[in-house]
């Protein structure tokens, strides 16, 4: 019996594992790769305080990571296709009243509490050619693939911060990067707009959308289509980089809490969902900004509250 299962190794789940390690909560971290996440892709990360000189987001998670481990958490390889209540004194006794049952590909765990940090993944474009010739040219991560495009002229389709950033990442390797955007401007930040319009090795197109990914054993080109002149054309590139959006993982939820539209989870202030003893954190909670440190906040106060939860469970909580 544990009292407090993490679903999710990115920096939100670390961070509760932190937190909950020092409250002195037996705490198991479940993470389907390894620890880090999407941060953990980032070549350098400028804007996490404390840190005036970038670091590499392979590092500030492997950092987090030994943290967790440091002050007790436990951590296994698994991933999560179920999660399952047991909430009456009809199936448990009254002292486990309350308990979840977490179910992996290989076996189950039982906890008090359950906060999930799965974040979310990259949104695909959907268009042929995609899947055929993902890793084959196709790529959703300019960090851990753009070293293999040394000197080669690539696609990155997004025009986000995620989209820019990688683009402008990828500057260091390839020899051009073209920029495709649906519209008429990028939504990414004025700093990264300024660097991306000033770096000479990047092409912006505008108001395109890619409709077919073109090669044969692997990437030759793309198809993009205006999306007011309705004109295609083709472009010869040998890779294509996608940053179009994510998607939360949080299908294995199903109905068990509330969700938007989008399958985002929806908490309080307290990260609680609408399932006792359910806590979220991270890029898969329904919020307004998507960062590192954000994720940090909510891993922290998702545990605090988990623990407070455990300890009301216990008859341990201050004051009882």
């Amino acid at each position: 019996m544990y009292d407090i299962i993490i679903i999710g190794g990115g920096v939100a789940g670390l961070t509760a594992g932190i937190y909950a390690g020092r409250a002195g909560m037996r705490t198991l971290l479940i993470e389907k790769i390894s620890p880090g996440g999407q941060a953990a892709t980032a070549g350098l990360i400028e804007n996490y305080p404390g840190f005036p000189e970038p670091i590499s987001g392979m590092e500030l998670t492997d950092r987090m990571s030994r943290q967790a481990e440091k002050f007790g958490m436990e951590k296994v390889e698994g991933e999560v296709i179920g999660l399952k209540l047991r909430e009456t004194e009809e199936e448990v006794s009254s002292v486990n009243a309350g308990r979840k049952l977490v179910r992996t590909q290989n076996r189950e765990y039982e906890t008090l509490t359950v906060i999930v940090a799965t974040g979310a993944e990259p949104k695909k474009l959907g268009v042929p050619g995609e899947e055929e010739f993902r890793g084959k040219g196709v790529s959703y991560c300019a960090t851990c693939d753009g070293p293999l495009f040394r000197a080669q002229e690539i696609v990155m389709v997004g025009g986000g911060d995620t989209a820019v950033e990688e683009a402008l990442f990828l500057t260091k390797f390839a020899k051009k990067v073209i920029l495709v955007h649906r519209r008429d401007r990028l939504r990414a930040t004025k700093l990264l707009q300024e660097r991306a319009l000033s770096n000479e090795k990047m092409e912006l197109i505008w108001n395109c959308v890619v409709t077919e990914i073109l090669g044969e054993d692997k990437v030759k080109g793309v198809r993009v289509k205006n999306r007011r002149s309705g004109e295609e054309k083709d472009i010869s590139i040998q890779g294509v980089f996608i940053s179009v959006g994510i998607k939360p993982g949080t299908a294995f939820l199903h109905s068990l809490v509330d969700m938007d539209e989008e399958g985002y989870i929806i908490t309080d202030e307290k990260m609680k969902t609408s399932a006792d003893g359910i806590y979220a954190g991270g890029d898969c909670r329904k919020k307004l900004l998507r960062q590192i440190v954000t994720a940090c906040g909510e891993g922290a106060t998702a545990a605090v509250a988990a623990q407070h939860y455990v300890e009301e469970l216990k008859g341990t909580a201050y004051g009882d």
